[in-house]
């Protein structure tokens, strides 16, 4: 479950990072995503990619049964002593997942499958244009607010992820530990503030 969410972790730095250039150049961003779907590499990361997620899933199932079963009896001091987002993971990760899949459909099923229109890259050959796709996505009231919901779910389920990780592969020290959780609270802000700036920006500028 940690190594999983980790290495997730790890995923939506990469993605963040490559979709910058929608802020700077859309031919860029047309060849970034061109890169991403036929590169042989890239294809074998997806694979590994899907895997992880489908184990992170499998271990949340599992471990949130194995909590009910050694604790049927919730103790009165639970709500004091923890946070809204550590008790509630199995809630903001189910829907996190819904929102991936609507996401996928969106974009990853419609870059591969869909009617998508065509632009140039920059010696002038025909390339898929995945920028007009995503601007036309989130100039879409109802998809960007879906959008930032789901990353702000998935910034709660980040801060609390990230450093219960590091104590589950057994990372824990009175020494560290403030300073991972620390760590943990600036990178799901850090994640949470990129990932909504694209849905902002988009519909905003179509105003």
């Amino acid at each position: 479950m940690a190594l999983t969410g980790l290495f997730l972790c790890s995923f939506l730095v990469i993605h963040l990072i490559g979709n910058v250039a929608l802020f700077t150049d859309p031919v860029q961003f047309n060849e970034y995503t061109r890169f991403m779907s036929s590169n042989p590499l890239i294809r074998i990361m997806e694979i590994v990619l899907v895997a992880g997620f489908l184990t992170h899933i499998i271990d949340a199932v599992l471990l949130t049964k194995a909590n009910k079963a050694a604790q049927p009896v919730k103790y009165a001091m639970d709500n004091k002593k923890s946070s809204w987002y550590s008790r509630n993971m199995g809630l903001t990760g189910s829907i996190i997942l819904v929102f991936l899949i609507i996401h996928l459909q969106s974009f990853w099923y419609g870059y591969k499958f869909g009617a998508i229109e065509m632009a140039v890259d920059t010696s002038g050959a025909p390339i898929k244009d995945m920028y007009t796709m995503v601007l036309v996505a989130f100039s879409q009231l109802w998809y960007s607010a879906i959008y930032v919901v789901a990353i702000l779910l998935l910034g709660s389920h980040l801060n609390h992820g990230f450093q219960s990780a590091f104590q589950s592969i057994g990372l824990r020290h009175k020494k560290y530990t403030p300073t991972i959780k620390k760590a943990g609270t600036a990178f799901a802000v850090a994640i949470t503030l990129g990932f909504i700036s694209f849905p902002i920006y988009f519909y905003i500028s179509q105003l």
